[in-house]
């Protein structure tokens, strides 16, 4: 069966009135988190992990997908209004969007983010479609060995490309992979990392850890700063669309950013924040008004949002074709489908047909709802950013330390909970990336389960590793990724010293 065909079957199954009830309700929430600063996909989807005990994997995958849509679309409100992102990929929509608004033109702003993420989702989501049977066919025939080189290739342009520097993104890495490997190994049994705690020896949850870093850390960090002051929130006085002049400027970089956004959310190259910062250079460079970058471009919020959406789209390819999560957001989606005991990879399109293309098409069908639902709705997201911060966050520590106590009754992840929320704040306070440690914790395990599988295959020959065309071409990719920053500075320096 075609493409086409299972895309109509997945159609069929997010029709039903149950998973459309649980997308409904992903969009919106998706759109509330990203709206509210602080608050981002991955943690709105940790957050709500839980109810993966009792609802059917369908349903629940849906929501979490929808969630994610939902935030990257949502991030744009406070981008625009309040020249404070509400996640990470709408950092560069404030540089222009704020400006707008100040300008009187927060409608236009609005507009444009909301449709330029509806073409670039639709788009995306098609290739994801198309795409995503195809890698998976080519990824059947990767050896454990090949699967290894990718994890590390992972790893390297995750903690290289985040955080203020190379060592804060490494050191995050580090920390991630140090925190996987804390309970028993899984084929000798040993312990490591447990200190004598048998509350440890299964390891550390991952949703605990998830939820502190990203909820209780960023708590921390804002109380800390003493600031209980109302949001200063433009209002949106004219209408939420865009004039004929606007369309015209603001089609191609939709197009743009799409063509930007989507492949680099198939590769690990660090999430939302690079495509985002590469769409705008781009619009900047091409614009036939250059003049107006800085003092409010509708361009430079056209691109970079579409950007933003397109690589939500490409960050499920690995994940649903490989098993590979290239965002913090997507490694959460993965822990999703561990719960039920459902390994995203190669054999995922085969073995659960029903849930991946359940799946897709409701990203199809979300996608319309944002349009439909959020540029209506507009002035009511804009009063939710009224909600005095200190009720907000205490609502969030309290949900995060409930969540955490609530996977296993344990007393023992709650005092991991406030352990990694300590954790969390010295990550925010020195500017520390925290995706490169999501990554690390989650891919850890498998990583180390591929090498293990590789040696075994080849009894113990370590050659192995680094046998064949695609391991090897890996590695030299990975090898540029590291060396390239250092020649390419030095170049610099070189240049100016001229």
């Amino acid at each position: 069966m075609n493409s086409l065909n299972l895309l109509l079957d997945g159609f069929a199954t997010a029709f039903t009135a149950t998973n459309l009830m649980y997308g409904l309700a992903g969009t919106f929430l998706g759109t509330l988190v990203g709206v509210l600063p602080g608050i981002g996909p991955a943690l709105a989807i940790a957050l709500l992990l839980p109810i993966t005990m009792s609802v059917a994997p369908a349903s629940a995958l849906i929501m979490f997908a929808s969630i994610y849509y939902g935030a990257m679309y949502g991030g744009s409100t406070t981008s625009i209004l309040l020249n404070t992102p509400g996640e990470s990929g709408s950092v560069i929509t404030a540089l222009e969007g704020n400006k707008m608004a100040k300008a009187g033109r927060a409608g236009a702003a609005l507009a444009t983010a909301a449709i330029g993420s509806f073409v670039a989702g639709t788009i995306a989501t098609l290739l994801l479609a198309f795409g995503a049977p195809v890698l998976a066919d080519v990824a059947v025939k990767i050896q454990p060995a090949g699967y290894l080189s990718l994890m590390i290739l992972a790893f390297a342009t995750v903690g290289t490309l985040l955080g203020q520097s190379m060592i804060r993104g490494l050191i995050s890495l580090a920390c991630g992979l140090v925190i996987g490997l804390v309970g028993a190994d899984l084929q000798s049994g040993a312990l490591r990392l447990t200190f004598g705690n048998l509350n440890a020896v299964d390891g550390i949850e991952t949703v605990t850890v998830i939820v502190a870093i990203f909820a209780l850390g960023e708590v921390l960090y804002l109380a800390s700063r003493h600031k209980v002051d109302e949001w200063a929130v433009i209002s949106v006085n004219d209408k939420t669309w865009m004039t004929k002049s606007d369309f015209k400027r603001s089609w191609r970089p939709w197009l743009r950013g799409t063509a930007i956004g989507f492949p680099l959310g198939v590769i690990p190259a660090g999430g939302s924040e690079v495509p985002t910062f590469l769409s705008y250079a781009a619009e900047k460079k091409l614009s036939k008004h250059k003049e107006e970058f800085g003092h409010g471009a509708i361009e430079g919020v056209a691109g970079p949002e579409a950007a933003n959406n397109a690589n939500a789209a490409g960050a499920l390819v690995p994940l649903l074709a490989l098993g590979l999560p290239t965002s913090a957001t997507a490694a959460v989606v993965l822990v999703a489908f561990q719960m039920y005991n459902i390994q995203p990879g190669p054999m995922l399109l085969s073995t659960e047909p029903v849930i991946v293309w359940g799946l897709i098409a409701s990203l199809f069908i979300g996608n319309a709802l944002l349009l439909l639902l959020n540029l209506p709705l507009i002035k009511f997201w804009v009063k939710l950013l009224k909600i005095p911060r200190p009720y907000l966050y205490g609502g969030i520590t309290t949900f995060a330390l409930f969540g955490a106590y609530a996977l296993n009754a344990s007393t023992f992840d709650l005092q991991i909970a406030l352990a990694v929320g300590a954790l969390g704040y010295f990550f925010r306070r020195f500017g520390m990336p925290t995706t490169p440690l999501i990554i690390g914790l989650i891919m850890g395990p498998l990583a180390e389960t591929k090498f293990k599988l590789a040696l075994q295959i080849s009894n113990g020959d370590y050659s192995v590793l680094y046998a064949g065309l695609l391991t090897k071409s890996i590695y030299f990719i990975l090898f540029m990724v590291i060396v390239g920053p250092f020649v390419w500075n030095f170049k610099k320096k070189l240049a100016i010293k001229k």
